[in-house]
């Protein structure tokens, strides 16, 4: 899987259908061909929202709640989301671009084919998610735990991970090759079933080396 290039606002194929959004968010409103430009949105509560061919330019999420909400087609540039709970959601077909990603809870969520362009994670909870066609592209991923979650056909193609945990994931045709650097917290055992290459096996090796009970001695 070959992530897509990001596409710039007029690129996409509902732009000339999107209509600038003045109202307020709430729990369970459904918006089709929305667009979020420029607001700030703090402690909302929008659980069970749905987003349809929207798109959302530098707009601010502080806080609030979205469990359960479905965003579907949708495109995220130079978004901030700070502390906010997006567990239990659904995303298909989306797109972030020089997004920052900080303090989510997002356990439990559902991504395919979604695709991460220069975005920044800091302290992402992706317990028991299931992530499907999903590539991170030069993307910072730190702190983000992955324990539990399904991870399949992902790509990590110039992104660097930093204290990443993967205890009990389940990882399927997951490539690491083009990361920028891999650094795990915890859960190394569960890289079973993820390609790396050479020079990256060897940065592993003592992670490996611990998880074995490997007694590593130099004469």
């Amino acid at each position: 899987m070959r992530a897509r290039a990001p596409r710039d606002f007029d690129q996409l194929p509902y732009a000339h259908r999107l209509v600038a959004f003045d109202g307020e968010l709430d729990r369970e409103g459904d918006h089709e061909f929305a667009h979020f430009d420029g607001g700030v949105f703090t402690d909302v509560e929008g659980g069970g929202t749905a987003f349809t061919s929207s798109a959302f330019s530098s707009v601010s999420f502080d806080g609030g709640r979205f469990r359960r909400a479905r965003f579907d087609d949708v495109w995220l540039h130079a978004a901030r989301i700070v502390g906010t709970d997006l567990a239990e959601t659904t995303w298909m077909d989306a797109e972030f671009t020089a997004c920052v990603l900080a303090g989510l809870e997002v356990f439990g969520a559902g991504l395919r084919r979604v695709v991460f362009h220069n975005c920044k994670f800091d302290s992402v909870n992706l317990r028991g998610a299931k992530l499907r066609e999903v590539s991170f592209v030069d993307c910072l991923l730190r702190d983000v735990d992955f324990a539990g979650a399904t991870l399949t056909d992902l790509r990590f193609p110039g992104s660097t991970l930093e204290r990443v945990r993967l205890d009990n994931a389940v990882l399927t045709r997951v490539d690491l090759r083009e990361a920028g650097a891999l650094g795990f917290a915890s859960g190394v055992d569960a890289l079973r079933g993820a390609t790396v290459d050479s020079a990256q096996l060897l940065d592993l090796a003592p992670a490996l080396a611990q998880v074995l009970g490997l007694i590593v001695k130099d004469r």
